[in-house]
Protein backbone atom coordinates (compact mmCIF):
# COMPACT_ATOMS: atom_id res chain seq x y z
CA UNK A 1 0.00 0.00 0.00
CA UNK A 2 1.11 3.77 -0.24
CA UNK A 3 1.38 6.41 2.53
CA UNK A 4 -2.03 7.96 1.01
CA UNK A 5 -4.49 4.43 0.99
CA UNK A 6 -7.24 4.79 3.19
CA UNK A 7 -6.31 2.37 6.50
CA UNK A 8 -7.11 -1.00 6.32
CA UNK A 9 -10.36 -2.38 8.55
CA UNK A 10 -9.84 -3.55 11.81
CA UNK A 11 -10.20 -6.82 13.09
CA UNK A 12 -10.71 -8.22 16.08
CA UNK A 13 -9.02 -11.24 18.15
CA UNK A 14 -9.81 -13.63 20.62
CA UNK A 15 -7.10 -14.72 22.64
CA UNK A 16 -6.01 -15.59 26.21
CA UNK A 17 -9.87 -14.92 27.06
CA UNK A 18 -9.90 -11.28 25.62
CA UNK A 19 -10.51 -9.53 22.68
CA UNK A 20 -8.02 -7.34 21.08
CA UNK A 21 -8.44 -4.90 18.35
CA UNK A 22 -6.23 -5.50 15.50
CA UNK A 23 -5.13 -3.80 12.08
CA UNK A 24 -3.04 -5.02 9.34
CA UNK A 25 -1.50 -2.78 7.09
CA UNK A 26 0.82 -3.53 3.78
CA UNK A 27 1.31 -7.23 1.86
CA UNK A 28 -0.33 -10.09 3.29
CA UNK A 29 2.79 -12.15 1.97
CA UNK A 30 5.57 -9.73 3.29
CA UNK A 31 7.95 -10.51 6.61
CA UNK A 32 5.63 -9.28 9.64
CA UNK A 33 6.39 -6.54 11.44
CA UNK A 34 4.47 -6.23 15.13
CA UNK A 35 4.20 -2.96 16.86
CA UNK A 36 3.61 -3.26 20.14
CA UNK A 37 2.72 0.13 22.16
CA UNK A 38 3.77 2.03 25.43
CA UNK A 39 1.84 2.48 28.49
CA UNK A 40 -1.56 4.02 27.73
CA UNK A 41 -1.44 4.21 24.18
CA UNK A 42 -3.86 2.39 21.78
CA UNK A 43 -2.47 1.76 17.96
CA UNK A 44 -3.43 5.14 17.46
CA UNK A 45 -0.28 6.66 18.88
CA UNK A 46 1.46 4.49 16.14
CA UNK A 47 0.83 7.85 13.69
CA UNK A 48 -1.29 5.89 10.61
CA UNK A 49 1.57 7.20 7.77
CA UNK A 50 4.64 6.61 9.96
CA UNK A 51 3.01 2.59 10.17
CA UNK A 52 2.33 2.83 6.45
CA UNK A 53 5.40 4.23 5.38
CA UNK A 54 6.66 0.54 6.71
CA UNK A 55 4.06 -1.15 5.13
CA UNK A 56 5.28 0.76 1.91
CA UNK A 57 8.66 -1.08 2.03
CA UNK A 58 7.47 -4.71 1.60
CA UNK A 59 6.69 -5.31 4.83
CA UNK A 60 3.23 -6.68 6.29
CA UNK A 61 2.78 -4.07 9.54
CA UNK A 62 0.18 -5.17 12.41
CA UNK A 63 -0.60 -2.98 15.33
CA UNK A 64 -2.77 -3.60 18.01
CA UNK A 65 -4.73 -2.46 20.94
CA UNK A 66 -3.22 -3.55 24.05
CA UNK A 67 -5.62 -4.45 27.09
CA UNK A 68 -7.28 -1.91 28.40
CA UNK A 69 -6.59 0.83 25.32
CA UNK A 70 -8.73 1.25 22.51
CA UNK A 71 -11.34 -1.35 21.73
CA UNK A 72 -9.66 -4.34 23.18
CA UNK A 73 -10.98 -5.73 26.60
CA UNK A 74 -11.09 -3.17 29.28
CA UNK A 75 -10.84 -4.36 32.83
CA UNK A 76 -12.21 -2.40 36.08
CA UNK A 77 -10.61 0.97 36.67
CA UNK A 78 -7.98 1.11 39.07
CA UNK A 79 -7.92 -2.51 39.61
CA UNK A 80 -6.76 -4.57 36.35
CA UNK A 81 -6.70 -8.17 36.99
CA UNK A 82 -3.62 -8.62 34.76
CA UNK A 83 0.09 -9.17 34.90
CA UNK A 84 2.53 -8.55 32.64
CA UNK A 85 3.20 -11.98 31.49
CA UNK A 86 -0.63 -11.58 29.99
CA UNK A 87 0.30 -8.72 27.70
CA UNK A 88 3.47 -10.62 26.31
CA UNK A 89 1.09 -13.30 25.78
CA UNK A 90 -1.15 -10.74 23.91
CA UNK A 91 1.66 -10.10 21.50
CA UNK A 92 1.51 -13.90 21.10
CA UNK A 93 -1.60 -14.70 20.46
CA UNK A 94 -1.92 -11.53 17.56
CA UNK A 95 0.99 -13.53 15.84
CA UNK A 96 -0.86 -17.06 16.37
CA UNK A 97 -3.92 -15.14 15.62
CA UNK A 98 -2.33 -14.26 11.98
CA UNK A 99 -0.79 -17.16 11.44
CA UNK A 100 2.53 -15.73 11.84
CA UNK A 101 5.38 -18.58 13.08
CA UNK A 102 7.91 -15.40 13.64
CA UNK A 103 7.67 -11.44 13.22
CA UNK A 104 9.72 -8.32 13.23
CA UNK A 105 9.17 -6.97 16.93
CA UNK A 106 8.99 -3.24 17.21
CA UNK A 107 8.61 -1.80 21.27
CA UNK A 108 8.38 1.43 22.11
CA UNK A 109 8.96 2.46 26.25
CA UNK A 110 7.05 -0.58 27.97
CA UNK A 111 6.31 -1.66 24.46
CA UNK A 112 9.85 -2.13 24.64
CA UNK A 113 9.79 -4.01 27.78
CA UNK A 114 7.53 -6.31 26.23
CA UNK A 115 9.45 -7.41 23.31
CA UNK A 116 12.48 -8.02 25.78
CA UNK A 117 10.54 -10.72 27.60
CA UNK A 118 9.11 -11.88 23.74
CA UNK A 119 12.95 -12.33 22.87
CA UNK A 120 13.72 -14.06 26.18
CA UNK A 121 10.94 -16.59 26.63
CA UNK A 122 9.69 -16.37 23.08
CA UNK A 123 12.47 -16.47 21.16
CA UNK A 124 10.96 -18.76 18.27
CA UNK A 125 8.67 -16.20 17.44
CA UNK A 126 11.27 -12.94 16.96
CA UNK A 127 13.14 -13.03 13.64
CA UNK A 128 14.57 -9.50 14.94
CA UNK A 129 13.78 -6.50 17.60
CA UNK A 130 13.63 -3.05 17.93
CA UNK A 131 13.54 -1.07 21.02
CA UNK A 132 12.37 2.40 21.03
CA UNK A 133 12.80 4.87 24.22
CA UNK A 134 12.86 2.15 26.59
CA UNK A 135 15.47 0.38 29.18
CA UNK A 136 16.93 -2.63 30.17
CA UNK A 137 13.82 -4.61 32.13
CA UNK A 138 14.44 -5.15 35.75
CA UNK A 139 16.60 -3.67 38.34
CA UNK A 140 18.52 -0.42 37.13
CA UNK A 141 15.68 1.58 36.09
CA UNK A 142 15.04 4.93 36.97
CA UNK A 143 16.98 6.43 39.96
CA UNK A 144 18.53 2.53 40.59
CA UNK A 145 22.29 2.39 40.37
CA UNK A 146 23.90 1.33 37.44
CA UNK A 147 21.92 3.40 34.56
CA UNK A 148 21.05 7.78 34.89
CA UNK A 149 18.49 8.87 36.97
CA UNK A 150 15.33 10.64 35.48
CA UNK A 151 15.88 14.28 34.33
CA UNK A 152 15.70 16.82 37.01
CA UNK A 153 13.12 18.57 35.44
CA UNK A 154 10.60 15.62 34.86
CA UNK A 155 11.65 14.61 38.55
CA UNK A 156 9.98 18.20 39.72
CA UNK A 157 7.00 17.44 37.29
CA UNK A 158 5.88 13.96 38.06
CA UNK A 159 6.23 14.82 41.69
CA UNK A 160 3.63 17.13 41.10
CA UNK A 161 1.07 15.04 38.56
CA UNK A 162 -1.38 17.30 36.99
CA UNK A 163 -4.56 15.77 38.14
CA UNK A 164 -6.12 13.21 35.93
CA UNK A 165 -9.21 14.57 33.53
CA UNK A 166 -12.68 14.19 33.40
CA UNK A 167 -12.28 10.97 31.22
CA UNK A 168 -16.13 11.29 29.32
CA UNK A 169 -14.53 14.65 28.23
CA UNK A 170 -12.72 14.55 24.94
CA UNK A 171 -11.69 17.82 25.18
CA UNK A 172 -10.22 17.82 28.06
CA UNK A 173 -8.64 13.99 27.70
CA UNK A 174 -6.78 15.36 24.45
CA UNK A 175 -5.50 18.24 26.15
CA UNK A 176 -3.61 15.77 28.86
CA UNK A 177 -2.59 13.75 26.35
CA UNK A 178 -1.11 17.08 24.61
CA UNK A 179 0.48 18.28 28.43
CA UNK A 180 1.72 14.95 28.86
CA UNK A 181 3.63 14.90 25.63
CA UNK A 182 5.14 18.54 25.92
CA UNK A 183 6.39 17.13 29.30
CA UNK A 184 8.24 13.87 28.22
CA UNK A 185 9.60 15.59 24.48
CA UNK A 186 12.70 16.35 24.27
CA UNK A 187 14.27 19.50 22.01
CA UNK A 188 12.31 18.67 18.90
CA UNK A 189 9.08 21.11 18.86
CA UNK A 190 5.71 19.17 19.47
CA UNK A 191 3.19 18.99 16.71
CA UNK A 192 -0.02 19.68 18.42
CA UNK A 193 -2.50 19.60 15.26
CA UNK A 194 -1.09 15.76 14.75
CA UNK A 195 -0.94 14.80 18.54
CA UNK A 196 -4.61 16.41 19.33
CA UNK A 197 -5.69 14.32 15.84
CA UNK A 198 -4.26 11.26 17.24
CA UNK A 199 -5.60 11.74 20.54
CA UNK A 200 -8.68 12.66 19.81
CA UNK A 201 -8.80 9.35 17.57
CA UNK A 202 -7.87 7.07 20.56
CA UNK A 203 -10.67 9.01 22.88
CA UNK A 204 -13.24 8.02 20.29
CA UNK A 205 -12.16 4.36 19.81
CA UNK A 206 -11.68 3.87 23.25
CA UNK A 207 -15.49 2.93 25.45
CA UNK A 208 -13.33 3.86 28.67
CA UNK A 209 -10.68 5.75 28.18
CA UNK A 210 -9.94 6.01 31.90
CA UNK A 211 -9.43 2.16 31.67
CA UNK A 212 -5.70 3.10 30.04
CA UNK A 213 -4.17 3.98 33.16
CA UNK A 214 -4.17 0.73 34.50
CA UNK A 215 -1.08 -0.17 33.09
CA UNK A 216 0.79 2.22 35.96
CA UNK A 217 -0.71 -0.81 38.04
CA UNK A 218 -0.42 -3.69 36.71
CA UNK A 219 2.07 -5.45 39.12
CA UNK A 220 4.17 -8.28 38.95
CA UNK A 221 6.36 -10.57 36.74
CA UNK A 222 9.93 -11.65 36.82
CA UNK A 223 12.71 -9.08 35.12
CA UNK A 224 14.75 -9.99 32.59
CA UNK A 225 17.75 -7.70 32.78
CA UNK A 226 19.95 -10.82 33.75
CA UNK A 227 18.80 -12.60 30.42
CA UNK A 228 19.66 -10.15 27.87
CA UNK A 229 22.59 -11.72 26.92
CA UNK A 230 20.86 -14.57 26.31
CA UNK A 231 18.61 -12.83 23.02
CA UNK A 232 20.55 -14.13 19.80
CA UNK A 233 17.58 -12.16 17.59
CA UNK A 234 19.63 -9.48 15.64
CA UNK A 235 19.06 -6.12 17.37
CA UNK A 236 18.38 -2.44 17.12
CA UNK A 237 17.81 0.10 19.72
CA UNK A 238 16.25 3.79 18.61
CA UNK A 239 16.57 6.40 21.25
CA UNK A 240 16.69 10.04 21.86
CA UNK A 241 19.24 12.09 23.15
CA UNK A 242 17.06 13.73 24.82
CA UNK A 243 15.04 11.35 26.64
CA UNK A 244 14.17 12.71 30.00
CA UNK A 245 12.81 9.43 31.41
CA UNK A 246 15.35 6.98 29.98
CA UNK A 247 18.38 8.84 29.27
CA UNK A 248 20.49 7.95 26.50
CA UNK A 249 22.77 5.87 28.84
CA UNK A 250 19.63 3.57 29.18
CA UNK A 251 19.91 2.73 25.23
CA UNK A 252 23.76 2.51 25.74
CA UNK A 253 23.11 -0.36 28.61
CA UNK A 254 21.02 -2.24 26.31
CA UNK A 255 23.26 -2.20 23.70
CA UNK A 256 25.62 -3.59 25.74
CA UNK A 257 24.12 -5.99 27.22
CA UNK A 258 21.72 -7.70 24.13
CA UNK A 259 25.00 -9.43 22.04
CA UNK A 260 25.29 -8.04 18.51
CA UNK A 261 22.72 -5.13 19.15
CA UNK A 262 22.79 -1.89 17.26
CA UNK A 263 22.22 1.64 18.51
CA UNK A 264 21.36 4.62 16.52
CA UNK A 265 20.84 7.84 18.46
CA UNK A 266 17.79 10.48 17.53
CA UNK A 267 18.88 13.39 17.66
CA UNK A 268 16.49 15.69 20.06
CA UNK A 269 13.88 13.16 20.59
CA UNK A 270 12.68 12.40 24.03
CA UNK A 271 10.56 9.89 25.87
CA UNK A 272 8.30 9.55 22.90
CA UNK A 273 6.69 7.90 19.50
CA UNK A 274 9.12 8.92 16.65
CA UNK A 275 7.76 12.42 15.81
CA UNK A 276 8.25 12.95 12.41
CA UNK A 277 11.03 14.78 12.12
CA UNK A 278 12.66 11.89 12.91
CA UNK A 279 10.90 9.36 10.55
CA UNK A 280 13.56 9.81 7.82
CA UNK A 281 15.90 7.84 10.18
CA UNK A 282 13.83 5.75 12.32
CA UNK A 283 11.85 3.97 8.42
CA UNK A 284 15.10 3.08 7.12
CA UNK A 285 16.41 1.79 10.26
CA UNK A 286 13.93 -0.48 10.44
CA UNK A 287 13.65 -1.83 6.87
CA UNK A 288 17.15 -2.26 6.50
CA UNK A 289 17.13 -4.12 9.44
CA UNK A 290 14.73 -6.28 8.70
CA UNK A 291 15.81 -6.99 5.38
CA UNK A 292 19.35 -7.70 6.44
CA UNK A 293 17.86 -10.27 9.00
CA UNK A 294 15.89 -11.79 6.02
CA UNK A 295 19.38 -12.02 3.76
CA UNK A 296 20.91 -13.62 7.20
CA UNK A 297 18.19 -16.40 7.35
CA UNK A 298 17.74 -16.82 3.53
CA UNK A 299 13.85 -15.78 3.92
Amino acid sequence: MTVDQPAPPERDVHVNGVVLATQAFGDPGGPAILLIGGAEASMDWWDEEFTARLAAAGRRVIRYDTRDTGRSTTFPVGAPTYAPEDLVADAVGVLDAYGIPAAHIVGVSMGGALAQHLAVHHPGRVRTLTLMSTSPDGPGGPGRPGLPPTSEALRRALAEPAPAPDWTDRDAVVAYFLAAEHTFAGTIPVDEDRLRRTAGRAFDRSPVPAAAANHWRVEGGAPVRDRLGEITAPTLVLHGTADPLFPYGHAEALAREIPGAVLVPLPGMGHQMPPPPTWDTVVPAITRHTAEAGERSGR
